[in-house]
């Protein structure tokens, strides 16, 4: 599985770390306080040029909320970060198809929609700013895991491409992003390898798959959550067990409410508790849980209407780990070899060896 993804990851943290080494980010934080359409807006936009990195954009959207900006724009920007991303998408087509990249897409965008509207209805605003003193609070604290600010870097687009301190400087978000996740992406590859040995009877008895159109999608919303939460592995790491999951009958719509409940998992929620406080963390998980069966039930119905859910059989566990041959893949997982090696030098050589900021 790691051979049929592994040229995806490379290049999806490649793009992100150029994004985020080089985009002016101080400037769009400070658009981000406030409440309306247009501040969430820039917050997607910012987090889907983020890492993947569920701790870091949980910490991020902490440090946004702190500094101002409204609980809407804050969850805009982790729930963008976790669900919008480059890596996330090719990794998903890589392993299961381009229908799930265009649905996480979409329903990361509608997840966000929904969020804002029941932040208006469910949570007050002498909540919001108890949540926000909490957030400060916890700030002065720090935290573990913390990205630097990214700069814009010195002149246009051709200067940065032909300087070299600019590509060091994606280079070391590129190291930065690599050192964080993976752990989270080893563990689910290695949580779906074992899932794997379970057998089609463990499938059957989990999924509901013969009561009915609704109530089998209804049911697998809940199912798939609950196992997000209790596997502790979120960001890109979901996917290879999303594809076992696809492969052992889940629905379309539980395989994107599992990858949407990365911002879930138990030690995010605690770590939620930490920041803003009991009261604010229960009903931000609450709704949260809400938004993503909600995204995964709309989502999965017009992708049905549309006929863009895969049909046929669903791929074997043979098919989804794939094998290791000497065809394209060799070619794109050879350059991609390169590509990680080369970002990984420059960033150790213009650092010193130490681990980048």
């Amino acid at each position: 599985m790691a051979w049929e993804v592994w040229w995806a990851l490379v290049l999806g943290f490649a793009i992100s770390a150029v994004v985020q080494a080089w985009a002016p980010r101080e400037r769009i934080e400070g658009a981000l306080s406030g409440s309306g359409a247009r501040p969430v807006a820039l917050a997607t936009a910012l987090g889907a040029a983020s890492s993947s990195c569920s701790y870091a954009a949980i910490a991020i959207a902490r440090s946004l909320f702190a500094m101002g900006a409204s609980a809407a724009s804050a969850l805009a920007f982790q729930l963008a970060s976790t669900n919008l991303v480059w890596e996330l998408g090719l990794v998903l087509w890589a392993l299961i198809g381009w229908q799930f990249t265009l649905a996480e897409y979409l329903g990361g965008l509608l997840m966000i929609a929904l969020m804002s509207a029941m932040l208006r209805l469910f949570v007050s605003p002498q909540l919001e700013r108890a949540a926000r003193e909490h957030a400060r609070r916890a700030a002065r604290g720090g935290d573990g895991h913390r990205h630097g600010p990214a700069g814009a870097g010195a002149g246009g687009w051709r200067a940065r491409l032909r300087s070299r301190a600019s590509w060091s400087q994606v280079a070391r978000r590129f190291r930065a992003d690599w050192l964080m996740l993976y752990r989270e992406i080893t563990i689910g590859f290695l949580l779906a390898g074992f899932v794997a040995q379970l057998g089609d009877g463990f499938f059957t008895a989990l999924f509901v798959r013969h009561a009915g159109g609704a109530a089998t999608a209804l049911e697998n919303v809940l199912v798939g959550p609950a196992i997000a939460v209790l596997s502790f592995v979120c960001s890109v790491g979901n996917v290879p067990l999303a594809a076992v999951l696809w492969s052992g009958g889940i629905s379309f719509a539980g395989v994107l409410a599992f990858l949407f409940a990365d911002l879930i998992v138990l030690p995010i929620v605690v770590a939620y508790r930490s920041y803003y406080g009991s009261r604010f963390a229960a009903r931000i998980v609450a709704l949260m849980f809400a938004a993503m069966a909600l995204a995964a039930l709309i989502v999965g119905a017009l992708f049905g209407a549309l006929g863009l859910v895969p049909g046929g059989p669903r791929p074997t566990r043979a098919a989804v780990f794939g094998s290791v041959s000497p065809d394209y893949k060799l070619a794109l997982n050879a350059l991609a070899l390169g590509a990680f090696a080369t970002l990984m030098w420059l960033a150790r050589e213009r650092s010193g060896g130490a681990p980048p900021g």
